[in-house]
């Protein structure tokens, strides 16, 4: 019943963050905007995904490794395919992961790996998306004219690098009951695999790389959405603007993230002097594209040993 009881107040957000965003918009010009798609840019949109996915794979790969949790790149692309599955019906990325640390520890890698393997590269990830928004400050804050929307952007930035800077020093403090104590013990023990990961010479110029790229990548597919409906707003607008709204995206309040990117995308479209009514279709293009590429994965999930193998056990439990 609990979780009947999240999953319904997740949906009641997406909906009224999605009526919010769209309220003062103007239906006409989202008609029009949607009635002139060029599917190509979307086709190009999906396959940027996928690729990003694959990354994403790498990275993850990587980090599994150091947790004594092994993967190949195909095991890899295709747990984060079923993920991306997933992330369509479940809170924000957390269905995904999920099914992501099931699907490793049916490897035989264990849940205390699996899970250190997943949260390392989230917060990796996180990480790096933090660095990209404040590198980018100095930019973003004078392209966006309005005050309120330059508080904003400030404090989104230093919350996101002081958590991401946070996590790292919480890996170097020596204290022992950090180790020991239950709340402490397992974050501790992922931040050190977050400095190993990414200070080591080996690994982290590759994992800073595979990082940064996934970002850029998702800063591509906005910018193919704008190019699918022949908006306003170049890739070096998108770059300032994305970020932000990804990050903060990833709150797990929302269904796949439905409605609080929308008015995201919305707000932050009219604070850089672009039509808010583009923000909130790019925004939904978005969402389209990444349904498209859930609902592949979806596909390898069908086709997948694992879930046949799932499949069996669940009929031996109900026979016995």
């Amino acid at each position: 019943m609990r979780g009947f009881l999240i999953f319904t107040t997740r949906v009641l957000v997406s909906l009224a963050l999605l009526y919010l965003a769209l309220r003062g918009i103007n239906f006409a010009a989202i008609q029009a905007r949607l009635s002139q798609i060029n599917l190509l840019w979307i086709g190009i949109a999906v396959i940027v995904t996928i690729f990003q996915i694959f990354l994403g794979a790498l990275r993850w790969r990587e980090i599994s490794a150091l947790c004594a949790a092994p993967l190949t790149d195909m095991q890899a692309f295709r747990y984060n395919m079923v993920g991306a599955f997933f992330n369509q019906t479940l809170p924000s990325s957390i269905g995904g992961d999920a099914m992501r640390l099931w699907l490793l520890n049916r490897t035989g890698a264990g849940w205390r790996a699996a899970t250190y393997s997943i949260l390392t590269d989230r917060a990796v990830g996180l990480i790096a998306l933090a660095v990209i928004i404040v590198a980018s400050l100095p930019w973003s804050y004078g392209m966006i004219a309005d005050s309120n929307g330059r508080l904003a952007l400030i404090f989104v930035d230093f919350a996101a690098l002081a958590a991401g800077l946070g996590f790292l020093l919480f890996g170097h403090l020596p204290w022992p009951w950090l180790k020991t104590w239950w709340p402490t013990r397992h974050v501790h023990a992922c931040a050190v695999i977050a400095n190993q990961v990414i200070f080591n010479r080996k690994s982290g110029p590759k994992i800073t790389v595979l990082s940064l790229s996934i970002h850029v990548l998702t800063i591509t597919i906005a910018w193919c959405c704008v190019r699918a409906i022949d908006a306003a707003g170049n890739f070096e607008q998108l770059f300032m603007l994305i970020p932000p709204i990804m990050l903060i995206t990833m709150l797990p309040i929302s269904i796949a993230g439905w409605g609080v990117r929308e008015a995201s995308m919305m707000v932050a479209f009219g604070y850089a002097g672009l039509a808010q009514a583009d923000g909130t279709v790019v925004s939904i293009l978005f969402g389209a594209v990444s349904f498209i590429v859930g609902a592949m994965g979806g596909l390898v999930w069908i086709f997948s040993a694992e879930k046949a193998a799932g499949g069996i056990e669940v009929a031996e439990v109900a026979e016995e």
